[in-house]
């Protein structure tokens, strides 16, 4: 979906300190209708790539954060001037008649809400945060004698332990009256309610003991035992994530640095936005209700809930979609604008641009890089990644492009970087390990999903462009020469049937070497612009396998469903306007809307399938400039 900047890197912020700490094949080639979530390439990861994205989010780069001096010099927007504007990413057109009006995106990233919308069509909310009570033969193993056996005051003792927050380091329970079998079955009870405490029976001054210890210090709480697994109980654990402010990448990250497991036990069916509040269904293999339910205890800005267990993962792309609640702050348009803007959003929709995330924030594009690889032109590769630009960037990136380019040396310039985790950092440790005659061998060590994302990042540029072109030609209408979908297979419109089908039914190409192309106008055109990228549009085989591209088909128009908007008036713009899941676990009072004041927003609601991008059908409705380069001098001149 959104916020897919590749030169990020993962900072771990909104984590409690009391949980332990961390110690020290080919894509397929037949063409396909897009299998993408939120607008990010549904790209099935190797273990290989997870485990580097886990590296990611082990460095702490938040110290480094503050030694940036980014407040000093220019201020944020005036970097962001040389930032990509929708132009620059092929987004030319609008389709609806009303007049357009300004309003501020995601000034509070709780002014965007995503909510999941699952394969069976039901949108997937945290109402929940009670473990599942299971059958007989599952309770034997999950909860022994616990109700008999352990008092209240002796849990919250075993659960301190557990969190490190136990200066005794250990708990001990005297067990003189009870048999052999009750304390089997208290030993059974400790280690399964509380997963990394290990126990053992001692004799203290003529008395029995159950003694609880961490058996492995801060590595307490690592994967459950082996035998512990009930047979009759489905293998993934499946729970409904909330998250803030942070994407489903980096919360996978998180969530398996605390139960000290591989990122990928999890699975997930779409990514999400990093800013917002997002709610989404997560797999994870053999992680028990208990041990998650634990970590509501441990992180902050999130929650888990709604917890069952199934005999299946997840997989990317099963989602039906999306549900989006957006607030639009300190909004200009009249009451009838809006009206006539939400109006046509409901029944004609949007044009199904992939978002400017796509192409990413600073003003090298990622596409750019995407087109170099396609050429084969590795120098240039290197040149774009690695060159000094313009644009809002961490001073130690500055200062190591700034390194680059005077020495050209890569060793010098990692010295530059604190954190070696990010795009730049793997590129500049493959360059010093293979050299610089070796480029392909050194991007390689960049994770394969990074890599990617640049050639996609290409094939949306074209799909952007062609697309602009599309309307600008031929209008809202299904015409002769046109592709639609039969079974999975594009198809070319006859002038017969163009007169029976809506451009709701028309799709467009990604370009590869398994899709056809429009035989009109626009069909021409794709020849056009990839041979002036020096591409040749009859072969779009690479020599390296992982970026030669088969292509894709996708929708033109998307028409949103269950659209609901109100204009609400405030005050205090840090006033939240947005109810969510854990406002309404809490008990918090829904926000109170004003008749009348200060500022006025626009609060909206629609669902939307995958692979479409909500800025875009906000693009729409505002028929303004969503980049991060135009929403930045809105905010500024707004606070100013």
């Amino acid at each position: 979906m959104e916020n897919k900047e590749l030169l990020a890197v993962p900072v771990h912020t909104g984590e409690k300190r009391t949980c332990p700490e961390e110690a020290s094949h080919h894509d397929a080639k037949r063409a396909r209708v897009e299998d993408e979530t939120n607008g990010s390439h549904a790209i099935k990861q190797t273990e290989e790539d997870r485990e580097v994205l886990a590296e990611q989010g082990e460095e702490d780069v938040e110290a480094v954060e503050d030694e940036d001096g980014e407040g000093e010099g220019e201020s944020f927007a005036d970097m962001m001037k040389s930032g990509l504007s929708e132009v620059d990413a092929g987004i030319h057109k609008f389709v609806s008649d009303h007049k357009g009006f300004s309003g501020i995106l995601k000034e509070r990233y709780s002014d965007f809400l995503v909510h999941e919308i699952g394969k069976e069509g039901k949108v997937v909310q945290l109402d929940d945060l009670s473990v599942p009570v299971e059958t007989e033969e599952a309770s034997v193993e999950a909860e022994p004698a616990e109700c008999q056996t352990l008092t209240e005051e002796q849990k919250q003792q075993l659960s301190d332990l557990q969190l490190f927050k136990n200066k005794e380091g250990n708990v001990a329970i005297e067990v003189e009256e009870d048999s052999k079998e009750k304390r089997t079955l208290l030993h059974k009870a400790v280690k399964t309610l509380y997963p990394g405490l290990e126990t053992k029976t001692e004799q203290r001054e003529g008395k029995k003991f159950i003694v609880a210890y961490h058996t492995a210090g801060k590595k307490a709480l690592a994967a459950p035992r082996k035998h512990s697994w009930p047979k009759n109980r489905g293998s993934f654990c499946h729970f409904v994530l909330y998250k803030e402010n942070k994407d489903t990448m980096d919360a996978i990250n998180v969530l398996s640095k605390f139960l000290r497991v591989r990122p990928n036990v999890f699975s997930y069916m779409g990514t999400k936005d990093k800013r917002a509040i997002s709610v989404q269904e997560i797999a994870v293999l053999k992680i028990s209700a208990e041990r998650l339910a634990h970590l509501n205890k441990c992180l902050m800005n999130f929650k888990l809930g709604n917890f069952s267990y199934k005999k299946h993962p997840l997989k990317l792309g099963e989602l039906q979609g999306n549900h989006f609640t957006v607030v639009l702050r300190n909004i200009s348009g009249s009451d009838e604008q809006v009206e006539q803007a939400m109006t046509s959003l409901r029944d004609t929709g949007f044009i199904n641009y992939y978002g400017m995330q796509r192409f990413g924030t600073t003003a090298v594009p990622t596409h750019q890089v995407g087109r170099a690889i396609l050429q084969n032109n590795w120098t240039e590769v290197m040149d774009l990644i690695l060159k000094p630009r313009p644009g809002a960037e961490k001073g130690y990136l500055v200062r190591c492009r700034e390194e680059w380019a005077r020495t050209q040396d890569p060793e010098a310039a990692l010295k530059k970087l604190p954190v070696k985790r990010c795009v730049e950092g793997q590129l500049l440790r493959g360059l010093s390990k293979y050299g610089k005659n070796n480029i392909v061998t050194a991007f390689a060590l960049i994770p394969r999903n990074n890599r990617l994302m640049y050639i996609h990042s290409y094939q949306s540029f074209v799909w952007n462009t062609m697309v602009s072109r599309r309307v600008e030609a031929y209008g809202l209408k299904a015409v002769e020469g046109d592709l639609m979908l039969k079974g999975g297979t594009a198809h070319v419109l006859s002038a017969a049937e163009a007169e029976e089908l809506t451009i709701l039914d028309v799709v467009m190409p990604l370009p590869g070497f398994d899709v056809i192309y429009p035989t009109h106008e626009v069909g021409k055109g794709y020849r056009e612009l990839l041979a002036a990228d020096n591409l040749d549009i009859n072969n779009m085989r690479h020599k390296v396998r992982d970026y030669s591209l088969a292509g894709a088909y996708r929708r033109v128009l998307i028409r949103p469903s269950d659209v609901r908007w109100e204009v609400i008036h405030y005050d205090d713009p840090r006033v939240p306007l947005v109810y969510t899941d854990v406002d309404k676990l809490e008990d918090k009072p829904p926000p109170v809307y004003l008749t009348e004041g200060k500022y006025r927003a626009l609060k909206m609601e629609f669902s939307l399938p995958p692979s479409t991008y909500a800025t875009m059908a906000i693009r729409e409705v505002l028929k303004m400039d969503t980049s991060i380069k135009n929403q930045t001098q809105l905010n500024t001149v707004w606070l100013n």
